[in-house]
């Protein structure tokens, strides 16, 4: 498995978890039908709507599900970005 740094983690004004590669396109990620879309304009990942799923679980589904139809792991590295991210849901996501 090929590893792919991330350039930025958020949750929008909407409450969605949103990753931001380093690079690549992953306009197809809709195929793991794990929720999970591409947003070409903005070039990042995320998904439909906020369901009874709390941040990590989304985190961790947008990383499976490019992991499942790519064959690459979204890493979080030292300059990643945090958007909107509260502190517990950071360190939970990078521990």
């Amino acid at each position: 498995m090929q590893d792919e740094a991330i350039a930025e983690i958020g949750i929008d004004g909407d409450g969605r978890v949103f990753i931001r590669p380093a690079s690549g396109d992953y306009e197809f990620v809709y195929r793991a039908g794990m929720e999970v879309y591409w947003q070409p304009a903005a070039g990042r990942l995320s998904h439909p709507e906020v369901r009874s799923w709390n941040p990590v679980q989304w985190f961790r589904q947008i990383v499976a599900a490019v992991a499942s139809e790519y064959g690459v792991r979204l890493i979080p590295t030292g300059i990643t970005a945090w958007s909107n991210v509260p502190p517990d849901v950071r360190a939970e996501i990078e521990a």
